[in-house]
């Protein structure tokens, strides 16, 4: 469910609560949260996820009118995933300029190549992520790639099935870039819990 600008309370409010839901949002981060690696990132969001993220740019910039909070909807509820989706944000952990000379350009396409694999021998499925529409021409170039993306999977009613009924993998499959990790229970419980909201 999309978020309203009845759920994004007033600056005096949110200081209020602030200490106590920023505490949740992190440990609700840390279950979604998962390593590619040793320079990828992947944090699954969601309807909360993102409310804190309005609520903190609504406190940072001192938003007090409606127009503002409801621009800034606009702009995150994108971000929430519907039946049968999943959304994250993918960072590059790249902490040198070294680094970022490196990989940047080594990895080109890397947003399309992150992908979840549900069920097992004949009935496995590898679903590959792609990058939401409207982030997609601005954060990647032929030449080199951004250090966050936002991508998105689809899941019809047999992935969605194979996903809550078995071990899940989230993986990398790029020419410059393997990885494969099993998804912790907790994890895919967390992320089941995004279509039944």
């Amino acid at each position: 469910m999309k978020l309203e600008l009845s759920d994004i309370v007033d600056l005096r409010e949110y200081e209020r609560q602030r200490t106590d839901f920023r505490r949740s949002i992190i440990e609700l981060k840390n279950l979604r949260r998962v390593s590619l690696g040793d320079i990828l990132t992947i944090v699954f969001e969601n309807r909360e996820t993102m409310r804190f993220q309005i609520q903190e740019m609504a406190r940072a910039e001192k938003m007090l009118r409606d127009e503002q909070i409801q621009t800034e909807l606009s702009i995150y509820n994108s971000m929430i995933p519907d039946q049968g989706e999943l959304k994250a944000t993918l960072f590059l952990e790249l902490t040198t300029k070294e680094m970022l000379q490196e990989w940047l350009p080594a990895l080109v396409g890397i947003e399309k190549s992150i992908y979840l694999s549900v069920g097992y021998g004949s009935s496995n499925m590898k679903i590959f992520a792609r990058a939401q529409d409207e982030h997609e021409a601005q954060l990647t170039r032929g030449d080199v790639t951004a250090s966050v993306h936002y991508i998105e999977w689809s899941f019809d009613v047999e992935a969605q099935r194979l996903f809550s009924g078995g071990s899940v993998f989230i993986g990398v499959d790029h020419p410059r870039y393997k990885v494969h990790e099993l998804l912790p229970v907790e994890t895919v419980r967390s992320l089941e819990s995004d279509w039944s909201a």
